[in-house]
């Protein structure tokens, strides 16, 4: 059962007016995680004029930085504070960026309509993953891709996420995850396949050293058994 103390996400919004900042230690801690990501997601998609989703995109790190590499990106999130920044930060650095207040389960847009949506750091806070999945299936163009990461249920991902993270380093304010809503590989395999999506091989994500701040950095690692990231692909 969901521990309702947990799970809490006004935290995006309540830190939404400095999200760009670099004043919040966890949120630049959120920033720190997108160059680790795409290390890896850009070994798989040239994302030069890809039509990308965005979903959770909270204040837009992930959003940007696609941006960056050519995409035409859309980026939603229910958190409509969190959104507002993204969109006045976008419009400061003239980046074409459509946001949009809005959850996984019920995406507002028609069938098909990108080449690749990309979901980090929101699986395990979704109130269903089988209605969000089928959404990204539905959203994706045939031959497109899902890439994603998320936390795996177990003592040890729960030790690193819940009481080393949060209780004891607060790189995330107390009551960020719920670890019932953490999410093992095989139920997320199952629910892919469910949906419609083909998945490939899994990968670790996780801190590979401090950077001037002492802040972590992230990256690509072996061990699938904390924060497991990877793709799905939706059949031509």
């Amino acid at each position: 059962m969901a521990d309702r103390t947990r799970n809490n996400l006004s935290i995006y919004d309540d830190v939404a007016a400095n999200w760009w900042s670099d004043d919040i230690r966890w949120v630049r801690t959120l920033k720190n995680m997108v160059p680790g990501r795409l290390d890896y997601f850009d070994r798989l998609i040239d994302w030069q004029g890809k039509q990308v989703l965005d979903l959770g995109c909270a204040g837009g790190f992930m959003a940007e930085a696609l941006d960056d590499r050519g995409a035409r990106v859309t980026g939603i999130d229910p958190a409509k504070d969190a959104i507002a920044a993204a969109r006045g930060h976008a419009q400061a650095g003239g980046r074409d960026i459509r946001y949009d207040v809005g959850a996984g389960e019920t995406l507002p847009y028609e069938d098909s309509s990108f080449d690749a949506v990309v979901c980090v750091d929101v699986l395990e806070h979704v109130q269903d993953l089988s209605e969000v999945l089928r959404n990204v299936a539905r959203v994706l163009r045939p031959g497109g891709t899902f890439f994603f990461d998320t936390i795996n249920r177990n003592p040890l991902a729960r030790l690193a996420t819940i009481t080393i993270a949060e209780d004891i380093l607060r790189l995330l304010p107390k009551g960020t995850h719920d670890p019932q809503m953490f999410i093992k590989p095989r139920e997320l395999t199952g629910a892919l396949k469910d949906a419609g999506l083909q998945p490939h091989k899994l990968t670790g994500l996780g801190p590979r050293g401090l950077n001037g701040r002492g802040d972590l950095v992230f990256g690509r690692l072996p061990l699938t058994a904390i924060i497991y990231m990877g793709h799905a692909t939706k059949p031509e």
